[in-house]
């Protein structure tokens, strides 16, 4: 076991699939010199030169479009985004080229494109900076969305995402970089297919993923001391969503609280809901539930953007709303 971090084994994977593959190279604003917004590539321009970190211009329109072109020609291309709130900016490109050359070549052509990106808000960068905004992303065919938030997804979700001869874009929460913990060596293979349970349980299912995933499972242990027992998924993959795993855990527990960083309406929350309703809705004992961030663009001050997240008391809050009955029979 090796003690790490979760930006370490990010920067893990990408020094592997750099060193394996002499197809895989970076490109995106800062990713050379400055070693990366969030210091992944710190490093990477010293050792693989600059034809494989390329620094790039401020437009992520041309950038994200030169990573599809680069695809095509053979190349496998890793385009870093600083931001989600910045990626609309290449929305054109995502949605209606890397998304669609497939289906409009009649399968001729495919594109092998990763497109990383950060997301989500508790670092008071105001809502330029702090948006979740991964629904927009997962509502389109043609490209996978993973959202990596253990140590061993970030250091195993990249290589399968690589093999995708498909575009695949991976959300990683800001708030995730410093997570620390101990990695496996070597670090254990992940897909890219499938939910996970991160903790078992008997009375309520509480869904989740990326930087909501920590939150979930603090609200689990609280709930725990009063003798509510969650069950905690993480979704791992926004699209598409592994309805199998979703299912199953509503049959155990009957009860099923989403926890989701985005905004309620037309929420990925909203998504999985309508799905458990379509699969599993003879299977609940209870009305389905949700946390999701206030309707309001993200707020700088601190006390303004907690109030805004789904934080654990919120996650607390809605559980024992729901398992009321059976908290209070202590079971």
């Amino acid at each position: 076991m090796t003690h790490t971090t979760y930006r370490e084994a990010l920067r893990a994977a990408h020094h592997e699939a750099l060193t394996r593959d002499p197809r895989v190279f970076i490109m995106g604003e800062d990713v050379g010199r400055y070693g990366g917004s969030y210091a992944v590539t710190k490093g990477f321009l010293d050792e693989f030169g600059a034809e494989r970190i390329r620094d790039t211009p401020l437009s992520e329109l041309a950038f994200v479009g030169a990573g599809i072109g680069a695809a095509l020609g053979g190349m496998r291309p890793i385009v870093e985004v600083m931001t989600v709130n910045f990626s609309l900016l290449a929305l054109d490109q995502i949605v209606n080229n890397a998304a669609t050359i497939r289906h409009m070549s009649g399968g001729q052509f495919s594109i092998p494109l990763v497109i990383r990106m950060a997301t989500g808000a508790g670092r008071q960068l105001a809502a330029q900076h702090s948006h979740s905004l991964e629904v927009w992303y997962a509502h389109i065919p043609g490209i996978k969305v993973i959202a990596p938030a253990t140590l061993e997804d970030a250091r195993g979700m990249l290589a399968p995402a690589l093999a995708d001869p498909d575009p695949v874009v991976i959300f990683e929460h800001a708030q995730l970089y410093n997570l620390e913990g101990e990695l496996a060596d070597p670090p254990p293979q992940v897909d890219i297919a499938h939910a996970a349970v991160r903790r078992t349980g008997t009375n309520l299912t509480i869904v989740t993923y990326g930087g909501s995933l920590p939150r979930a499972l603090a609200a689990a242990d609280e709930l725990a001391r009063d003798g509510i027992d969650a069950e905690v998924i993480d979704l791992r993959v926004l699209r598409p969503l592994d309805w199998d795993t979703l299912v199953a855990s509503v049959r155990r527990t009957r009860r099923v609280l989403v926890v989701d960083e985005g905004w309620k309406t037309c929420s990925l929350a909203a998504e999985i809901m309508a799905g458990l309703v379509e699969r599993a809705f003879y299977d609940l004992d209870a009305p389905l539930a949700r946390v999701c961030t206030e309707e309001v663009p993200i707020p700088y001050p601190k006390h303004l953007e907690d109030a805004a997240l789904p934080l654990p008391p919120r996650i607390v809050a809605a559980a024992r709303r729901l398992c009321g009955q059976r908290a209070a029979a202590g079971s």
